[in-house]
């Protein structure tokens, strides 16, 4: 195997077996699947071994592949730290800061952030990657993080930003049609929207002593940007985060005194970022700019 590509080889071979697919893995690293592919393929030829059963629904690793991991786990953290320690050289306002965000923060707050930064620091590019999921910003997969729960990782910079109030919302002509609930019973009549198989949604609802389950919901997606897109449409009452459900006129708060819990806002960054001049940049912009958006 040529030294020079151990690291992209197994570079794949950590994506696929996070991600159990070619084409999920080569999305999470930026590679096409071909490429991907070839990694893999390359990597069991050197070894002589197997590293994933092939089945119609993706990738399982073997035995061989996971006994791997823990060592590319470590390549993985190295080259991070190489390269946070190569960037922290430069002072100058250029370069590329990558963001990650909920899929709601980064589409309805994020951008409208972002002109006024632009505008001061046009040198520096900004990559901004929407997901539910928590990117680990101990191996580079972001610079920056929004976060709504507090990190628990060693190693990272976190700034609370403050709460964010979520309550019920719903379009004005929806209530006209179907009228405005009075009691949390009320709601039973109504199409409620909300979560579909994400159970980690529900275990969060449940921590904060809301007891609802799959079933109460007549619309069901785990796209928080397609429950948003409902309750704008009219289709029913959503949780929305106030503050954005406060920039379409038409959306009408729905049972505000029974129905409120506030989410935690926190900035994050790793420690090794905090001397590197374009990502400090954004940070502390962003660090200010986000205040608005929380009670």
């Amino acid at each position: 195997m040529d030294s020079s590509h151990t690291w992209d080889l197994y570079r794949s071979l950590l994506a696929v077996v996070r991600e159990g697919s070619l084409s999920a893995a080569a999305r999470r690293i930026g590679l096409t699947q071909p490429t991907v592919g070839r990694h893999i393929d390359a990597l069991e030829s050197a070894l002589g071994t197997a590293l994933f059963s092939r089945h119609r629904n993706g990738l399982t690793p073997t035995e061989a592949a996971l006994a791997l991991v823990p060592h590319a786990e470590a390549m993985e953290t190295a080259a991070a730290a190489l390269v946070r320690e190569a960037s922290g050289t430069s002072q100058i306002p250029e370069g590329t800061v990558r963001i990650t965000a909920s899929e709601v923060v980064g589409s309805e707050i994020v951008p409208g952030l972002l002109v006024p930064f632009r505008q001061s620091y046009p040198g520096i590019t900004v990559e901004l990657a929407t997901s539910d999921q928590v990117n680990n910003l101990l191996v580079r997969e972001a610079d920056i993080a929004i976060r709504m729960v507090r990190p628990v990782q060693e190693a990272l910079v976190a700034k609370r930003i403050g709460q964010v109030p979520v309550g019920l919302f719903a379009h004005r002509h929806y209530l006209a049609r179907m009228g405005e609930p009075c009691t949390m019973e009320d709601l039973r009549r109504h199409t409620l929207i909300g979560f579909d198989r994400d159970e980690t949604a529900y275990r969060a609802i449940r921590s904060l002593g809301i007891p609802l389950d799959r079933d109460v919901f007549s619309f069901r997606s785990d796209s928080n940007a397609a429950q948003m897109a409902a309750v704008r449409a009219g289709l029913g009452i959503g949780g929305m985060q106030s503050r954005i459900a406060r920039q379409t006129p038409d959306l009408c708060p729905v049972l505000s005194e029974a129905f409120h819990f506030d989410l935690e806002m926190w900035l994050v960054m790793h420690e090794d970022l905090r001397s590197v001049h374009r990502v400090r940049l954004l940070y502390d912009h962003l660090a200010e700019s986000l205040k608005p958006w929380v009670s």
